[in-house]
Parts: structure tokens; sequence; C-alpha cells
């Protein structure tokens, strides 16, 4: 069966505009109204600036009162229609200026009444017997912009616009902290409405529509995918593709997860993505290797959802092929590199390795100094092949040292890394630590080639999560000789 080549994803917002500024359909730039902007010389004060975008934005806050207002309670899925038409054009560009004048008003004007919570709060606290008085609280304090995007959500199409509203508002928080409120309301709401009890799991083969093996291709995010080839040989009897959807977005993926089946624990990643290897029975398989886990939606980050897919995937392939008995994944270390070098003097030291017992501490610092010894003070040598092979073995044994450190006593920290967070808190055992596992540009910048085996027991998962939530990294003998 012959693929077409995928399909170039087109730029949302016009690039050639400078930015912050739409484009006109001359290509010059133009306002947030759409008319010729100001002169050189002669820009726009932040006031006016903000008057213009107050006019062009009236249409859209009048209909969002509305939707909230009595008449929006008969009318509402109409006026959520016009509300969704007039975000279109602002969502199909991201960066508009329009939106950030949106979000300002989302934050603003439709935040509870401070004087009204407070009276509400004080009634509860005097009668908190009465259940009046906690309901009533709870109602006023409860931002009207959440019962303003629960009823934009009803009309078609609206759960797929706020997910590219959301997008669009992570993209501003962290210049614009006022949002933070918008962005906890959001987050709140899509929980709720992508739980994985609405979740639907679909195996993706080769037999699947040409515009999902797209989106494969064009998300897959840990090891990129090279042509169609490539894609067909993950998707033999002896791999398998499983993605979350949900029913309000039934053509797009949330999330993906490839799977290998093999005879042992996989120890480096190029065996498992060679698009030449030859497909094995799956029947002869024992192990299950998770090596890739992609979002595909950047508007539900921070939105539990790899975590249930692991399990309905491992529990999935056990009743497919009984005879599995291990499931693992060989993962990246995507924040090592990161971590070491934030540790390039003494003083640096000591603030990279804050929070670590004493005893390791004085470890990773002898360790530390092994490496910068044989890599350089830059540790560029780390980054190379040939450097990294021809380290010598104590310069190895370091490193092999500080990545442990790293994986087992950092995880908790800003540095931590995201991956180990991940897997540690779904209930995977820290295995196996593998040198020069990936030996991509990627695999070398990131982690100097060191990849990681995280074991998912299924008959321990829900313990071992405990036991990470309560700070115990849980970790295979070999991992705790390392340190």
């Amino acid at each position: 069966m012959k693929r077409r080549a995928p399909r170039a994803t087109p730029a949302t917002g016009n690039a050639a505009a400078p930015a912050g500024k739409a484009a006109s359909p001359t290509g010059k730039a133009a306002s947030p109204t759409g008319k010729p902007a100001t002169p050189a010389g002669k820009a726009a004060s932040p006031r006016l600036a903000r008057a213009e975008a107050d006019r062009a934005l009236r249409p859209l806050l009048q209909d969002c009162r509305r939707l909230l207002s009595e008449d929006g309670e008969a009318n509402g899925p109409a006026i959520a229609r016009a509300i969704l038409a007039r975000l279109e054009p602002l969502l199909d560009a991201p960066r508009h200026p329009l939106l950030d004048r949106f979000f300002e008003h989302l934050a603003r004007d439709f935040s509870p009444d401070p004087k009204k919570v407070l009276a509400a709060a004080v009634a509860y606290a005097n009668a908190p017997q009465l259940p009046d008085t906690l309901l009533q609280l709870g109602r006023l304090a409860e931002p009207p912009r959440q019962e303003l995007l629960r009823r934009i959500n009803r009309a078609p199409g609206g759960c797929a616009a706020l997910v590219r509203l959301r997008r669009a508002l992570l993209e501003r928080l962290p210049r614009q902290r006022a949002l933070a409120v918008v962005e906890h309301d959001l987050l709140h709401l899509l929980s709720s409405w992508f739980n994985p009890g609405f979740l639907q799991l679909q195996r993706v083969d080769w037999n699947s529509p040409a515009q999902l093996l797209e989106q494969i291709i064009h998300h897959e995010a840990v090891h990129e995918i090279d042509g169609w080839d490539d894609l067909r040989r993950r998707l033999q009897p002896d791999r398998r593709c499983f993605a979350f959807f949900h029913p309000q977005l039934p053509q797009e993926p949330l999330i993906f997860v490839e799977v290998a089946l093999v005879d042992a624990m996989a120890e480096a990643i190029a065996p498992l993505i060679d698009k030449k290897a030859a497909p094995r029975p799956p029947e002869a398989a024992k192990v299950a290797v998770f090596y890739s886990i992609s979002n595909c939606q950047p508007g539900l980050r921070g939105v539990s959802l790899g975590n249930f897919l692991i399990k309905r995937v491992a529990a999935e392939l056990k009743r497919e092929f009984p005879q599995l008995s291990t499931f693992c994944t060989l993962s990246p270390i995507p924040g090592l590199m990161a971590w070491l070098h934030s540790a390039r003097d003494p003083a640096q030291v000591a603030r990279a390795l804050i929070g670590l017992p004493q005893p390791v501490t004085e470890r990773a610092v002898h360790a530390l100094a092994t490496l910068r010894e044989a890599a350089g003070d830059d540790l560029a040598g780390l980054g190379q092949l040939a450097a990294l092979q021809a380290l010598p073995a104590p310069a190895q044994q370091a490193l092999k040292r500080l990545a442990t450190i790293y994986l087992t006593q950092v995880t908790a920290q800003p540095l931590g890394d995201p991956v180990a967070r991940f897997h540690l808190d779904n209930g995977a055992r820290l295995e196996r630590l593998n040198p020069l596992a990936n030996l991509a540009p990627k695999g070398l910048k990131q982690s100097a080639g060191l990849m990681v085996n995280y074991l998912y027991d299924l008959q321990h998962i829900e313990r071992r999560h405990q036991r990470y939530v309560r700070g115990e990294v849980v970790q295979a003998r070999a991992i705790q000789s390392l340190i």
C-alpha cells in the first residue's frame, strides 16, 4: 500500500509580520483593528492600543456576557457558536495581540466579586453547620469564567477551540503572570473533561487512515520518524502503537505510545527503531519495551494522560500476548546535561547538589571533578561520540554515578528530570542505566548517550507510586550500587 508524503502543516499567524503585529491583506503590518499601523516614530501609547483592542473585542465580550445571562440559558448554543466564530481567526494566529487583551478581560472581568465572597465567607464561618452557607460560598467563589467556558464547550467544536485557547494562553503565561487565574480554570475544566474514563484507546496500524498516520509522524517527539518506510517498520507485527482519543476530538490523537516486542530488556534504542530490521514473530517475545511517548496536544499540557495510557496498553498487550513477562521502558534522560552544566564551579556545585545527603554530595563532587578532568571543564567531550568512547574507565564510571544521583536524588528539584518524575510517579522502578544507548545528536547533547530502563511490574504499580509520593525513589540494586 503506497502512502503519499505528509502534507506540510500550514504555519499559524503570519511569519512575515513583526512580532506582536497582525498582518493586513496587503502584507503590511496592521493594528489589532485591521487599520494601518501607526507610522514609525509615532507609536500608539499602551492606553490607546488597549482602547483600540477593546473596540475590536467589544462584540466578542458582549457575546460572552450574553452567554452568562438569563438570555444565554435559552439561546446558549447559538451564542456559543457566535463566540467560536469570533475566536477562530484569533486562534488561527495564536500570537495575535487581541488574544492578549481577551485573556486580560477573562482574568479581570469574569472573576468573583471580592465583596460578595467575603460576605459569604463570614456567613459560613459564623454558621458552618448550615449547608446553605457553604453552598452559597462555593457558588460565589467560583469564577464566572468557568461557567462561561463550560457553556462554550457545549457548542460543536467548543472543546477543540478551548484546547487551542489554552495552548495560546500557556505561551503567554511566563510573561503575563496575572493570567495564571485563567490557566487554573482552564486546567481544572480540561482535567475533568479529559478524564481517563472518557478516553478511548485505539491501536494505530498501517491500515489506519492516512491523516492519522501523518499526525503520528508529525507529533513523534522522542525519536524522529524518517518518512513512511520508518513508520511502516514501527507498525510491523512485532511493534505496536496505541493512542488515546476523546469523543469530542475523534480525528485528533491526544497522546500515543510506541512499543517494541522483543526477547530481552532493551539496552540501546538503535535496534528498536532500525527501519531495515526484519520483523520477528511477536508470539515469541518475552518483553514489551515502551520506547516513545508523545503528546499531540500542547493545550493539554499538565492533564494526566500518559500514566493511564501505559497501564491500559500494558493490560491490552498482556491479554493479546499472555507470554509477556516484562513491561519496561527505554527512556531518555533529557535533563542530565543541563544539570551537569549547572555545576561548573564550587559555588554552583553547591547549588546544583542542594538538598542531597552529605555523603551523596561528596561522591557527586568527586565524580564531577573526575569527569571534568577527562571531558574538559565545559564537558563538551560528552556531546561527541568519539570523545565519549575515549573516556577512561574512571570517567565513564563517574558519569554513570552522576546520572544515577541525578535520577534518584534530584527528581523532585526544579532541574530534576521530567521523564524520571513521570515514570516514578506512575509506579515504575528505576531498573538499569545504559551507557551509549542513544548515539543520535539529540541523545548525546541531552544525556551523553545515556538511557534508562524503568520497570513496570503490573502487580506493584500502585504500591510503588505510593512510595514515590512519600519521597522514595524505588530502584533496583544495580542502581543503588552505582551511588
